[in-house]
């Protein structure tokens, strides 16, 4: 092991816990933070052109959580792996999971800028346009799915330099993606006259960019390099992706048909504002989740380490001040975005119905924002300690297990109101199912501990 990696081993496994946790989480905080900024500014930009065009950004928001979730799949699958192997001293297998998992993911991008091209009608239809957003749809779609690759494999680096404890490395690319969209998204909406497809291509050349600037960054010593050499088509880092990382993707994934659902039932109301507010909402919730899941992947790295090298205390210390600092945060996010929602909608969308579905839908889901931080933390904990099956069971739960009989079920008793409270109400059930999982899961850490003392 080189001193940077034995460093980085000590620090993870013996340095104070909020300490740890705060250093890795700054930068990912930062991440998540620019990157929500951006998918906001998509948003903004696209707002002053019109309606349709912020419903099909909102609608094709789908398509790349599907990306993203593929991108998350290999990267946090491989990750949780590598975090552990590394904890456990086994630097070998850590390398061959790197590879494997990032050329993987690469493939699979691929393979679905190809599909998606091919269907592209159907598949927009599919995902809730209606007649007049169709065309602003296919537009930036077509756009978007020339990028899949380039999406899916710089998550799955970003990813796994996270689960190193080298979430610096992974900040610098992704921050440097977002700034450079930033600076696009009036350049091509505007300057060059292409509307909603200059939005499309700025997010798609700044993705390329963050991926070159992550590839140049994988190869500094403190990462473990992705190389073709080091590809393994052994079954064994296949299973463990899988197990890894198919909570993130039934999570993701479930939100993305969550998003079409939710797109199809307001579509059903005779309007196109009820998409573009509840399409808004999700930008803004996500963007205020962004600290809360900074934190949370700030604490997967010393999760991964303790607990292969049988830190279980120290995992225990690190779920229960992400909980408290979580809960408080977003308290005070409700109660302040509770307060001005209709001012921050129209920030988006100054247009009366679009103010009007968006500040009660937005208002709703604020209501039970605190109770994510237990939903959240509570899965990243259980992923990253290779305990797949609770933690797909909770992944999926807030966006499918719940969400989807919901989405069926209040539109018909309560009309648009019930497509308004649906995430709010799936909130809370994912809660009562998230208390029981998570006291289990450390529970048995205790155990653990009790037998390693004996």
């Amino acid at each position: 092991m080189s001193n940077s990696k034995r460093n980085n081993y000590e620090f993870l496994t013996t340095a104070p816990v909020p300490r740890v946790i705060s250093v890795l989480a700054v930068p990912t905080i930062i991440s998540m933070l620019v990157t929500s900024f951006y998918n906001m500014v998509d948003t903004f930009f696209v707002g002053r052109l019109n309606t349709q065009s912020v419903a099909a950004v909102g609608i094709v928001n789908s398509v790349m959580f599907i990306i993203h979730a593929i991108g998350f799949f290999f990267g946090q699958g491989s990750g949780t792996y590598l975090s552990r192997a590394l904890g456990a001293l086994k630097t070998e297998k850590a390398v061959r999971m790197a590879s494997t998992g990032f050329y993987y993911s690469l493939a699979t991008g691929v393979l679905i800028a190809v599909v998606g091209t091919i269907f592209i009608q159907p598949l927009s239809l599919v995902l809730g346009s209606t007649p007049t957003i169709l065309p602003y749809t296919k537009s930036y779609l077509g756009i978007i799915l020339l990028g899949a690759p380039f999406m899916c494999a710089q998550m799955t680096l970003n990813n796994q330099m996270r689960f190193q404890g080298n979430a610096r490395y992974a900040m610098v690319g992704i921050v440097s993606g977002a700034v450079l969209n930033v600076f696009l998204d009036p350049l091509f909406i505007f300057v060059f006259g292409m509307g909603v497809a200059g939005a499309a291509l700025a997010t798609v050349v700044s993705q390329m960019a963050a991926f070159c600037i992550l590839i140049v960054l994988s190869r500094i010593k403190d990462n473990l390099r992705v190389n073709p050499r080091d590809f393994s088509l052994d079954k064994e880092y296949v299973v463990h992706i899988v197990k890894g990382g198919t909570p993130s993707l039934t999570r993701q994934v479930l939100a993305s048909v969550s998003t079409v659902m939710l797109n199809v039932a307001a579509g059903a109301y005779g309007n196109d504002a009820a998409i573009a507010g509840m399409s808004i909402v999700t930008r803004i919730c996500f963007f205020i989740n962004a600290f809360l899941l900074g934190y949370g992947q700030g604490f997967q790295p010393l999760c991964g380490f303790c607990y292969g090298a049988g830190l279980y205390k120290r995992v225990r210390q690190g779920y229960f001040f992400c909980i408290r600092l979580g809960v408080g945060f977003l308290l005070v996010c409700a109660v302040v975005g509770g307060i001005f929602s209709p001012q921050i909608i129209a920030l988006f969308r100054n247009e009366p119905d679009v103010i009007a579905v968006g500040a009660s839908a937005l208002r709703w889901q604020l209501a039970t924002l605190p109770l994510g931080a237990v939903i959240i933390l509570s899965n990243m904990m259980m992923q990253t300690i290779g305990k797949s099956f609770r933690a797909n069971l909770l992944s999926g739960a807030r966006q499918g297990w719940f969400f989807i009989p919901l989405i069926f079920i209040l539109p018909s008793l309560m009309g648009l109101q019930g497509v308004i409270v649906c995430q709010s109400v799936s909130d809370m059930l994912s809660f009562l199912l998230a208390i029981p999982l998570a006291y289990l899961t450390l529970h048995e850490m205790k155990v653990l501990e009790r037998a390693d003392i004996q």
